[in-house]
């Protein structure tokens, strides 16, 4: 396994502050309407250590779903992360860290992305119902 680095963003007014450690920062896009709706796009997530996220500043957290929310600066409405209701993960934007880079590994909702297949690659693309099924809880499950 790689060596752990930590790395550090802003939202765009700069009233927010992120850091995290990852050792793999690998991106993941989402193309599901709500993120479409919130980013005019995909929305781009970086892998991080759960238990390294540290946040400051003002921000807003919006339950977006029965098993997820979205939080937002107050201050600028920057995309902080998008995160899962049943186990307090959070995948942060991707924009919050400018000199961060990583593969494109994983892409969500791909059969609702507005231009096609997604993006160029042979990393894993998931329909809209394989992304249910990778993070929604169903009816009796533990997660």
């Amino acid at each position: 396994m790689s060596e752990s680095m930590d790395v550090r963003g802003q939202c765009l007014c700069g009233a927010v502050s992120v850091t995290a450690a990852t050792s793999n920062p690998e991106l993941r896009a989402c193309h599901c309407e709500m993120c479409r709706r919130q980013n005019s796009f995909a929305f781009l997530n970086v892998q991080t250590e759960p238990e390294s996220i540290v946040v400051n500043g003002p921000l807003t957290v919006f339950k977006s779903s029965e098993w997820a929310e979205r939080a937002f600066c107050t201050t600028c409405g920057s995309m902080l992360w998008y995160g899962l209701q049943y186990n307090g993960e959070r995948h942060l934007s991707a924009g919050l860290f400018p000199k961060l880079s990583g593969a494109m590994v994983q892409e969500y909702y791909v059969d609702e992305c507005l231009f096609g297949n997604g993006f160029a690659g042979g990393h894993q693309k998931l329909t809209r119902q394989e992304t249910i099924a990778l993070f929604a809880p169903t009816e009796g499950d533990a997660r």
